[in-house]
């Protein structure tokens, strides 16, 4: 990638996506619920809402379906960067009216990312591929089913305050060093704080 970034377009199918984007609503109202009842205790596996990057909205690491994308789009991801690489986790968010993600830079786990949009409102994301700080950046939209792979750990990324009601997004990582391979977990699916 000269850029150090791509956009995929259509590296899932529409229908999968709103199946993807169906299951994350259903799973968020379903946790929530099971939260505000006391049902069960908040856990990582099931969702949480205390991500500090974006606080008060659903996210999940590891959901068992975005983890199944993970490697089912592996070698997609590989051929269109010419490279071998190695899974290491999934990151899901349902974003809401307001939400808004800071100019950032991502851990060496995510050398390789991936943000796959599974469905809702138009959301643009914005990348500085110039590797210099406070360049305006330039702007990416992606359709459901679209995703953009840039090297997550080099360049920085940001979405601006989102005006729509609700956007699914699921942020695929990979790596060229082994030594991250599932983020350091035993296997994919697990919480994060389960390594090897």
């Amino acid at each position: 990638m000269i850029n150090k970034y791509k956009i995929i377009k259509e590296v899932i199918n529409k229908n999968l996506a709103k199946f993807c984007f169906d299951y994350l609503k259903i799973k968020k109202n379903a946790v929530e619920f099971m939260y505000k009842k006391n049902i069960v205790n908040q856990n990582e596996l099931l969702g949480i809402w205390t991500d500090p990057q974006i606080p008060n909205t659903y996210s999940c690491y590891s959901d068992y379906v975005m983890e199944n994308l993970l490697i089912e789009i592996l070698p997609i991801v590989e051929k269109q960067i010419n490279c071998k690489l190695f899974p290491t986790y999934s990151y899901t968010r349902l974003y809401k009216k307001g939400d808004e993600l800071k100019r950032h830079k991502d851990r060496p786990s995510c050398e390789i990312s991936g943000t796959l949009n599974l469905g809702g409102d138009p959301w643009d994301i914005y990348l500085d591929p110039s590797g210099k700080a406070n360049q305006k950046g330039i702007k990416v939209f992606l359709e459901p089913g679209d995703m953009l792979i840039y090297y997550g750990h080099e360049l920085e990324h940001w979405r601006e305050p989102f005006k729509g009601e609700e956007c699914g997004q699921v942020f695929l990582h990979y790596t060229t060093k082994s030594t991250f391979l599932f983020d350091r977990r035993p296997m994919l699916g697990l919480p994060h704080f389960i390594k090897k």
